[in-house]
């Protein structure tokens, strides 16, 4: 069984779920802690999301993804009975993450880290281009044209690329999910 209060604190745990369950898992979860008049044990329970930029359709769309599926964070103090709670969590797999049966508690650093990611309101566009590179556009109707990035505009997340059609090079602003370095 769990070690008992004196010897754990209040910490951040890691509790392996069936992998698209996570919100399930909070949702009852959280229902089982008020049910059970756990709150003075088990404080706070979330599934670690992030938000993404993602086309489909040739449109743009900003989408939260789980930053690590089959997982939901919990903080709490581990005793018997919390530990109880939490691991007959219907959609719990195998309980928290750790050694056997005893919990590991998550380091602070990880969830500071953790908690940066999954605050941040506008995704962050990460671009490995530059001006001047030659690209291949992935998506769209120019799907495998190849071109030479003229202009970044980051704060819209789009390339100008110029690529060559009947003899001449044309400016196409694209997506920088769109496209790829050569």
């Amino acid at each position: 069984m769990a070690k008992q209060t004196s010897e754990f604190g209040k910490n951040w745990y890691a509790v392996h779920t069936y992998s698209g369950y996570e919100d399930a898992v909070a949702r009852n979860l959280r229902q089982r802690i008020e049910s059970l008049g756990m709150e003075n044990q088990i404080f706070q329970v979330v599934v670690p999301k992030e938000k993404k930029i993602k086309i489909k359709g040739g449109k743009r769309r900003v989408v939260e993804e789980e930053i690590y599926p089959g997982y939901v964070l919990v903080e709490m103090v581990v005793t018997d009975a919390s530990w109880y709670v939490v691991r007959n969590t219907p959609r719990v797999v195998t309980g928290f993450v750790g050694s056997g049966t005893t919990p590991v508690p998550l380091a602070k650093e990880e969830i500071d880290s953790l908690f940066s990611r999954m605050g941040k309101d506008e995704p962050v566009h990460k671009i490995d281009i530059s001006v001047g590179d030659p690209v291949r556009i992935i998506d769209g109707p120019f799907k495998d044209f190849e071109g030479k990035v003229h202009e970044i505009d980051e704060a819209r997340g789009k390339a100008k690329v110029f690529v060559l059609m009947f003899g001449r090079e044309t400016p196409v602003e694209l997506d920088f999910l769109q496209v790829k370095k050569l």
